[in-house]
């Protein structure tokens, strides 16, 4: 349930709970951490459904389909990462932002301004999401929490593949007013994306070696892994569709 300022989960994620045992001197940091991730996911629900919306708008009825199941996704990642703070011993409800609205981008055509947005979502946050939910499993143990977190690693896979499907099925019809209008964005949906990141990656953090177990991990390690994704894997990505990506990083800033 989410109020103008509130989120609680509690009911569907004691429902979910998975059966782990958090040492006592982790709880606090587990339930924090999973606490921020249940936000984080539950938002994202807000974002894909309004990127349907857009979608549907310029008659893209099967691609708006598959959005609207991604919000769907990502409202069950919500209430599986409140799953986690519960098994913790915290409560999966917490104070949060109202939903932040998609940009309409009216400076161009509708369908570039679709493409700026899926670029953002998918291409961009989504990427970065499997490579740092994927390394993260890599340090789990088989159990109850290593599968919650494969269940949403393997929907956020779909949402980033869609993303570059889409993106690699329009980029050949795009106008030379359409592809300068994407790669101006560019700049501005990479600084945003560092910015998002690096605020939810904090560096300071130093865990026991088991603590990875538990969903913890190294701010330091995952800001490297984060830089490692924008580097080798978008931008060359952003690139063969032939937007500017490697200049438009190094202009995120300007």
């Amino acid at each position: 349930m989410l109020s103008a300022s509130h989120l609680d989960l509690r009911a569907e994620a004691q429902q979910r709970r998975p059966a782990i045992a958090v040492p006592q001197a982790l709880a606090p940091a587990v339930v924090g951490t999973w606490r921020a991730r249940m936000v984080n996911e539950h938002g994202s629900s807000h974002v894909f459904a309004q990127l349907a919306d857009q979608l549907a708008a310029l008659g893209w009825a099967s691609d708006a389909a598959e959005a609207n199941s991604f919000a769907a996704e990502e409202r069950e990642h919500g209430r599986l990462c409140g799953a986690v703070v519960e098994a913790a011993g915290g409560e999966a409800r917490a104070p949060c932002a109202a939903p932040s609205v998609l940009p309409a981008h009216a400076d161009t055509t509708p369908r570039a301004a679709a493409l700026r947005n899926v670029i953002s979502i998918c291409c961009l946050s989504e990427t970065v999401a499997v490579a740092l939910i994927g390394a993260e499993r890599l340090e789990m143990p088989d159990g109850p929490l290593r599968e919650l977190l494969s269940q949403i690693l393997g929907d956020e896979v779909g949402h980033a593949r869609f993303g570059w499907r889409l993106l690699a099925r329009e980029a050949g019809a795009l106008t030379p007013a359409e592809r300068a209008a994407l790669a101006i964005y560019l700049p501005l949906a990479f600084a945003h994306l560092e910015a998002h990141e690096l605020a939810h990656l904090p560096v300071g953090a130093s865990w026991p070696e088991d603590a990875a177990q538990y969903g913890l991990c190294a701010g330091a390690d995952a800001r490297a892994l984060f830089f490692d994704t924008v580097d080798q894997v978008i931008i060359p990505g952003l690139e063969a569709h032939g937007l500017p990506a490697a200049d438009a990083w190094k202009a995120r800033h300007a």
